[in-house]
């Protein structure tokens, strides 16, 4: 089969899209398909850049970290992408790739389906703040519910954000395929080595969270979970990997609390060298987001052995299960930090859950899941092309 994702981000930009894409597109080209991209230009390449067109784009003045790509390049470039002959369209953002996405499944005559990582309707007001919050929850449902019906079909990564989609009033076709995790996520992170290098003490107690550094993150609750915490473990440490339009807003509030000699931001790490030490590195992963359609460092996080303690939220009911590597809390300082003060209390506690977390990490294969995208794949494109692909790969 040959595949045409578009995104509006992707790496070098750092982020669970881009983590999802690249993660499918190693799958299934492994499986033996051809997986292409467009993606912005960053001036700057990722690691890997077989089979991805680059698209001129400029800087959003809300969110520099994003790019907007010129809507031009796809009409320059159109007699290139019907050469290719494709069999499906899958579109991973909802901005200019969803329109580029729609546009050329109408032009080359193929099917088209978008993944929707993102729950907007609690998203949009943190970026559009002088627009009431109720309104922009009635835009982003209704701009959602255009976009889901406007597609041959959809890909959810969780049951619970299929059910938001749905009271929306999508009727498109959707199935609920995660993101899977890596082989290289399970290959042992170097604690001692992480700690060394950023001055943390190897017995010093480490919270850690990682992830972009964003409003809709909910880091700032654990900001106050942190400064609970402390007044039983004072030198408790909160670690924030990542980098994000929030990060200046967290300092302020750190820096309010008091909390400079418990917290350390240290930005982005690089996924093939420190990103699994860094997760080594900490005695329990902490995540308190409400808008996450799947939450895929909890599992990352599992993955090293790290027990977790969170909130269950959107479509992160789906990942955690009660004491299979996460303890999970409700958003209330009492509970969220009365869960880690009790585990970090607890040596025997924290080493059992995180075994049973690297055992519960194994479920979420991204081999399995590519699999199950390809089935997805097969009962959108039409049946008689499916057969004459069949036909094309036996031998002769």
């Amino acid at each position: 089969m040959k595949i045409l994702f578009i995104s509006d981000v992707y790496f070098p930009r750092v982020n669970g899209v881009s983590t999802s894409i690249e993660t499918f597109r190693d799958e299934l080209r492994k499986l033996g398909h051809t997986v292409h991209l467009i993606a912005p230009d960053y001036q700057t390449t990722s690691r890997d850049e077989t089979g991805i067109m680059r698209v001129p784009a400029k800087s959003l003045p809300f969110d520099p970290e994003d790019r907007l790509m010129s809507y031009g390049w796809l009409m320059k470039n159109i007699d290139r992408l019907r050469g290719e002959q494709y069999d499906i369209i899958h579109i991973q953002t909802p901005f200019v790739a969803h329109y580029w996405g729609t546009k050329l499944s109408r032009l080359l005559g193929i099917p088209c389906v978008e993944t929707y990582h993102t729950f907007f309707e609690e998203y949009l007001y943190h970026y559009v703040p002088l627009v009431p919050r109720n309104l922009m929850r009635l835009v982003a449902k209704r701009f959602s519910r255009h976009q889901g019906n406007s597609l041959d079909g959809m890909v959810v990564p969780s049951h619970p954000m299929l059910q938001v989609l749905k009271g929306y009033g999508v009727t498109t076709h959707a199935e609920v395929i995660p993101t899977g995790i890596k082989p290289s996520s399970f290959v042992a992170g170097d604690r001692a080595a992480f700690r060394s290098k950023y001055g943390i003490p190897q017995d010093r107690p480490v919270l850690l969270f990682v992830g972009r550094v964003a409003h809709e993150k909910n880091i700032g609750f654990l900001l106050k979970v942190l400064d609970e915490t402390r007044k039983e473990i004072p030198d408790v440490l909160f670690i924030i990997a990542g980098e994000g339009p929030a990060r200046e807003s967290l300092q302020q509030e750190s820096a309010a609390l008091k909390l400079d000699a418990n917290i350390q931001f240290i930005g982005y790490l690089d996924r093939s060298t420190e990103l699994n030490s860094c997760y080594r590195s900490a005695d329990i992963f902490v995540f308190s987001s409400r808008t996450e359609t799947q939450g895929l460092v909890l599992l990352e996080a599992m993955a090293q052995g790290v027990p977790v303690v969170s909130t269950a939220e959107l479509g992160t009911k789906d990942v955690l299960k009660e004491g299979q590597g996460v303890w999970i809390a409700r958003e209330e300082l009492a509970d969220f930090s009365g869960k880690i003060v009790r585990m970090l209390g607890d040596n025997q506690a924290r080493k059992d859950l995180g075994e049973a977390a690297r055992v519960y990490a194994h479920n979420w294969s991204s081999s399995m899941q590519a699999e199950r995208m390809l089935t997805f794949y097969r009962t959108i494109v039409a049946p008689e092309k499916i057969e004459s692909m069949q036909l094309s790969a036996q031998p002769d």
